[in-house]
């Protein structure tokens, strides 16, 4: 009954949005062909549902061609890569939108772990490999709100590799979590949360509504990064709004 429930929600959403979106659809892919490499969509391999392969759509916000030493698959904020254009369709996540076709078609849920490359998979436990994509990977997730600003945690780091594993080991965590705890009410809970991140970018909240979910350490280099990057939010935010 869930998994129906699920498509349904799924395939009506991604509809109703794609029609309500489809003027900024069509911005957005006019921009992009008179900017940058005039590429509209980015096609990459993931792994998806079952631990099979598909292509994801996204827009282009990347130039394709370009020697960048020390950067390599990472992709950090100021990132010489990125696009104009590209720089304001990562900051709202609209690169993201095309994904909806891509829920179409059956590949994604609204919620779920995030689809990875199989670079990005290999790096996971055998044990989270063999259930992550027990469920179709989402458009969101718990790991997709709590890593929002992931380039900005590898800013400053000298060693990407290091700590972009130890970001991965706890995505697996969070992924194990929601194929224990998943339900309607939990990818409801997470859409409004991806809604709220985008306008109040806070990770603390999902932990008042998720009392269950795994906790950073708090000696880990991780929590410390994303603690500050929370208490810079939360200045900035007192500052704008007078509070």
């Amino acid at each position: 009954m869930y998994k129906f429930t699920k498509r349904a929600i799924d395939l009506t959403f991604a509809v109703t949005f794609l029609a309500i979106s489809m003027p900024i659809f069509l911005i957005v892919m006019l921009l992009l062909k008179i900017t940058g490499d005039k590429e509209i969509f980015y096609f990459q391999e993931r792994i998806g549902y079952k631990n099979k392969k598909f292509y994801i759509w996204k827009f282009a916000t990347m130039l394709r061609d370009g020697d960048y030493d020390g950067i390599g698959q990472f992709t950090i904020s100021n990132d010489p890569r990125i696009t104009t254009v590209g720089k304001f369709l990562r900051k709202t996540k609209l690169n993201e939108l095309p994904q909806l076709i891509n829920i179409l078609r059956g590949d994604m849920s609204l919620v779920g772990p995030r689809p990875l490359t199989l670079d990005g998979f290999n790096r996971y436990s055998k044990e989270v490999q063999r259930t992550i994509y027990n469920v179709r990977p989402g458009l969101t997730g718990a790991g997709s709100i709590i890593f929002r600003d992931e380039v900005k945690l590898l800013d400053n780091c000298s060693d990407y590799e290091s700590l972009y594993r130890k970001i991965n080991a706890h995505k697996g965590k969070l992924e194990i979590w929601y194929q224990q705890n998943r339900g309607i009410r939990v990818d409801f809970a997470i859409l409004c949360l991806t809604g709220f991140s985008i306008f109040f970018p806070n990770q603390t909240m999902i932990y008042k509504v998720f009392k269950n979910l795994p906790l950073l350490q708090d000696e880990d280099e991780i929590d410390l990064q994303v603690r500050q990057i929370s208490k810079k939010r939360q200045f900035h935010n007192k500052v704008e709004f007078g509070v």
